[in-house]
């Protein structure tokens, strides 16, 4: 029979053991409840772990994800945790995070038959369509599918920017937004600057009159 899996309960017993010797009372505090500043959205990829490559602990960084880090506005498992996220955690900064060498990014570039995921890849494969003259320019396969993730993270920063859950924390409130790339070749993030809040441009017909129906509920509430 297998036993590969009991590595992972002799590794919580370790983990268990040594935050307890650094600090007693930590899991007493840790159950107390959760005050994350940053909500990460990144791939499934086991390479990947928000907390490791970040050097943060548990309790600092509300992760959700999925495969080559998408945010699509049809997912009601990211929607769900997107407003836990920013209207009940409060959040004040949603990270997407993609990295290089990503196994969904490669995948989308073919014309390959993978089954079922071939539709969750159809994301990737529209950012490229839209911005198929930059990337068919770059004749290196491995430099074109890195500026595809680049361009990736930079169209899922976008689609955040776009959902009601994102324009209604604007409308009360600071939110952040930030784009990075994760270099697995050297362990370093590189931040695309894609940072957005809510005085820059979104285009017309994704922007939703939030600010009157705030105010109008709450002028409502006190009559």
């Amino acid at each position: 029979m297998e036993k590969s899996y009991q590595k992972l309960i002799q590794g919580n017993k370790l983990y268990a053991e040594t935050r307890l010797f650094q600090d007693p009372d930590y899991f007493k505090k840790l159950s107390k409840g959760q005050t994350p500043t940053y909500l990460w959205i990144g791939c499934s990829d086991s390479r990947v772990p928000a907390n490791e490559i970040t050097s943060t602990r548990s309790g600092e960084i509300f992760v959700h994800r999925n495969i080559a880090n998408v945010v699509v506005h049809t997912d009601s498992n990211l929607l769900s945790v997107l407003e836990y996220a920013v209207r009940y955690l409060v959040v004040k900064h949603i990270i997407v995070c993609g990295h290089y060498g990503c196994g969904g990014v490669a995948a989308a570039m073919t014309n390959t038959y993978h089954g079922y995921v071939d539709n969750w890849l159809r994301n990737i494969k529209d950012v490229y369509h839209k911005n198929f003259i930059e990337l068919d320019a770059i004749e290196d396969e491995v430099q074109r599918a890195n500026r595809l993730t680049e361009l990736n993270v930079i169209e899922q920063v976008r689609n955040l920017a776009k959902t009601t859950i994102v324009q209604r924390a604007w409308a009360e409130r600071e939110l952040h937004l930030h784009g990075w790339v994760y270099g697995l070749h050297n362990g370093l993030v590189k931040d695309l600057s894609v940072i957005h809040n809510s005085s820059e441009n979104i285009d017309q017909i994704y922007r939703y009159e939030l600010e009157h129906k705030l105010l109008s509920n709450a002028a409502h509430q006190q009559k």
